[in-house]
């Protein structure tokens, strides 16, 4: 016989059942049709609950879309900002490399053992739906990655103090964009290379990424520096 605790218990297990599995769905069906293409019918039916839940548990369907977007968020920041505080440890009392920071910024999310796990290739398709869409850009980005993304920027400004805002901002885009497009893994690469490289392949595409951003930073950021040594 099940006594009144262990029937709680159990509901609450089912409540968070239901909502996960409506947040996987809808994760799936936002990252693969974006935003408009998809109803709240659509996420419920592929969830295998009632119709009216996911808008009982998370209000209407943009309300849904910041769940879902939400959810992971949290995690990439977590493990950034851990990667940056040992970098900055590291380098104590001098400011961090520009290596050690877009090391910090990229490694833990192209190279993380969560990349093979279920969701996480959706998720990343989604945020790169999300980075490019003048729609949701400014908002979600901002909203959830903006404070992380603050903190990597005030360390690039200390690695190179002279640096103009518009440098330090633009090469962050640079980084950004080419951070989108491999979370997209549109299979671009795939087409390009006839099939020898895979667009899925992140952690092969790490160090690339990595020296391409790296190089960057270093020849934009570090003109006003380079210029002050020459009239030197």
């Amino acid at each position: 016989m099940v006594n009144a605790t262990q029937s709680n218990s159990t509901k609450g297990g089912d409540r968070i059942d239901r909502r996960k599995r409506i947040l996987d769905a809808a994760e799936i069906l936002f990252s693969k049709n974006g935003f408009d293409a998809v109803t709240l019918r659509e996420i419920a039916k592929l969830a295998e609950v009632d119709l009216a839940l996911p808008n009982y548990y998370f209000g209407r369907k943009p309300k849904v879309f910041e769940a879902v977007f939400k959810r992971r968020a949290k995690l990439l920041n977590d493990w950034r900002l851990d990667a940056l505080d040992k970098a900055v440890e590291a380098a104590s009392p001098s400011p961090p490399s520009v290596r050690a920071i877009m090391e910090a910024y990229l490694k833990p999310v192209l190279t993380g053992k969560h990349i093979p796990k279920p969701g996480w290739r959706e998720y990343y398709a989604l945020v790169a739906y999300v980075n490019n869409s003048s729609e949701w850009g400014g908002k979600l980005m901002s909203e959830f990655f903006d404070p992380m993304v603050e903190r990597f920027l005030e360390q690039i400004k200390a690695t190179f103090p002279n640096a103009s805002e518009a440098d330090m901002l633009w090469s962050y885009h640079c980084l950004s964009g080419a951070l989108t497009l491999a979370f997209a893994q549109t299979g671009r690469l795939d087409t390009l290379s006839h099939n020898k490289l895979k667009s899925t392949d992140l952690q092969l595409g790490y160090e690339t990424i990595l020296e391409f951003c790296v190089a960057g930073f270093e020849a934009t950021c570090n003109k006003q520096n380079q210029i002050i040594k020459s009239k030197g």
